[in-house]
């Protein structure tokens, strides 16, 4: 197994890191060795592969521009294709699209669409939109009006959901695959709590549920989630952090277990992975624990492919830090393996 961690740049974002920074994963052991750092476009804070895992696609922190990548299949290497205009100027997220036909990215004060050439390239963007909405009333982060955090396609791959932290509220379309063109559904959006900064969303594996986490307010928000409509209906609210924390904290990334029992969060201030339980009944969530993170301002975690490790990137710490996922409790545990590298953000597992 290879992994691709995208890693901030630049001093504007105090950063350390130096590019994509690419490693091998030796199975039984688990232990990371270091591949190759590609130096690439300024903070390449956002990485995703295509579904056949030949092409990488980076989004850029305080950037204009969209990059690609095609991995070499012996040695996982990358080699750069070629940049495209983002349309914005700030590349939090992105996806490919099941298809693999195009490229989505959160820009910065909305959402574009690129194709995808036959050579893993990007075309000109087909399609930029800005949502609709007010901005929240914190100035320094919802100041700008919309800010799209995420764009992420339900199971089914026929909506498209995008958390927005500037306007609170959680963008739906479809994506026109003839055309390269975003249709926004009816509704087009569901609002969250003034000030709460939705930022990402993860769908339940088997359930019409899906959690969605606020940034600015540090709560996890349940959702029913209609497919045939694409409609997503709050049902419920829970803390990030524990009760009796009294400190500054920011939401950062969710995901849910491959069983479905568990959902986990990163908090940033508590610096902590919160677990979820999620009840047999009505989906609801209700707190196991929380698991230090060994670091400071853990802005993005992901689960290894098989579903029973937690990778954490704390950024300012400049560490990933790995975590068994205990399988009856589903708590993470500290495995002893921490990988060094400046200013992670984003990493992406290739088999």
């Amino acid at each position: 197994m290879f992994a691709y961690v995208g890693c901030f740049t630049t001093t504007r974002r105090k950063a350390r890191g130096k590019g994509i920074s690419v490693y091998h994963i030796d199975e039984p052991s688990g232990a990371w060795s270091p591949v190759e750092v590609f130096e690439t476009i300024a903070n390449p804070g956002y990485v995703a592969l295509d579904s056949k895992q030949r092409f990488l696609y980076a989004s850029h922190g305080d950037g204009d521009t969209v990059s690609a990548y095609a991995i070499d299949a012996q040695t996982r290497k990358l080699r750069f294709l070629n940049q495209q205009p983002s349309s914005g100027d700030n590349g939090p997220h992105l996806i490919v699209d099941p298809s693999d036909q195009y490229v989505v990215v959160a820009n910065g004060p909305g959402i574009a669409v690129l194709p995808i050439n036959a050579d893993g390239s990007l075309a000109p963007s087909t399609d930029a939109v800005v949502p609709p909405g007010k901005e929240g009333p914190y100035k320094r982060e919802q100041g700008l009006g919309a800010h799209p955090h995420q764009v992420l396609f339900d199971g089914s791959g026929r909506f498209l959901v995008s958390p927005d932290k500037g306007v609170d509220a959680t963008h739906i379309y479809r994506l026109d695959l003839a055309g390269g063109k975003l249709i926004a559904n009816d509704p087009p959006f569901v609002r969250s709590r003034y000030g709460a900064g939705p930022r990402h969303l993860a769908f339940h594996p088997s359930r019409p549920i899906a959690y969605l986490i606020n940034e600015l307010d540090s709560t996890v928000t349940t959702y029913q989630w209609d497919g045939v409509r694409g409609v997503l209906t709050p049902i419920h609210i829970i803390p990030t952090t524990p009760p009796t924390f009294v400190g500054d904290n920011t939401g950062a990334e969710i995901a849910v277990s491959p069983s479905g029992r568990h959902v986990y969060v990163s908090n940033r201030g508590h610096n902590s992975i919160a677990t979820f339980a999620v009840d047999a009944r009505d989906a609801t969530l209700a707190p196991i624990g929380w698991e230090p993170t060994q670091g400071k301002k853990p802005r993005f975690f992901t689960l290894d492919p098989a579903g029973d490790k937690l990778y954490v990137a704390n950024e300012d710490s400049d560490t990933i830090v790995a975590f068994k996922l205990d399988a009856a409790s589903g708590k993470p545990q500290p495995t002893g393996l921490i990988v060094r590298t400046g200013s992670p953000s984003c990493i992406a597992f290739s088999s």
